[in-house]
């Protein structure tokens, strides 16, 4: 797969060029988070149905506009987005979801994907920095707040 480099070339890259290849993965991982939403939605089953199908499709359309956010910034920092889901399978850190499952337990992988992404921001975050973007880090400390905001709520609701 191109644009996502080995260990060996990644350090000899430029902070431009590390930072484009952290938001690519952040891309792949948002990609695999919005159809794992996608996948509960049309799947959950049970008493807690209304909520749980409702709350997914808020944050799969909240997904939806980060994926794109991220593909746009991509391009901004004159990067190419991937855009087969073959690539973000390979580099996500974010597996397909099973949703033969509860509705708690496919709130405790959301809750799980949550925790992914905001490690794989900071790190898009720290990209950023040292490359003194300061349009990525305008965009970026919100999705953290966001994410952070929602397991709170999650959390909640598995109590």
């Amino acid at each position: 797969m191109k644009n996502v480099k080995s260990n060996q070339e990644t350090l000899e890259l430029t902070a431009k060029e590390r930072e484009i290849e952290q938001l690519q993965i952040l891309l792949a991982n948002y990609q695999l988070y919005y159809q794992n939403l996608r996948n509960f939605h049309w799947n959950v089953r049970g008493n807690s149905f209304f909520e749980l199908h409702t709350k997914f499709e808020e944050l799969y359309n909240d997904a939806s506009d980060k994926v794109d956010e991220i593909a746009e910034r991509i391009l901004t920092l004159d990067g190419h987005p991937l855009g087969n889901f073959s690539d973000y399978v390979a580099i996500s850190s974010i597996a397909e979801a099973n949703s033969n499952c509860s509705g708690n337990e496919m709130v405790e992988q959301v809750i799980e994907a949550h925790n992914t992404i905001v490690l794989k921001v900071k790190d898009v975050i720290a990209s950023a920095n040292e490359n003194d973007d300061e349009g990525t880090l305008d965009i970026l400390p919100a999705y953290v707040s966001y994410l952070e905001k929602m397991n709170w709520m999650f959390k909640a609701y598995l109590k």
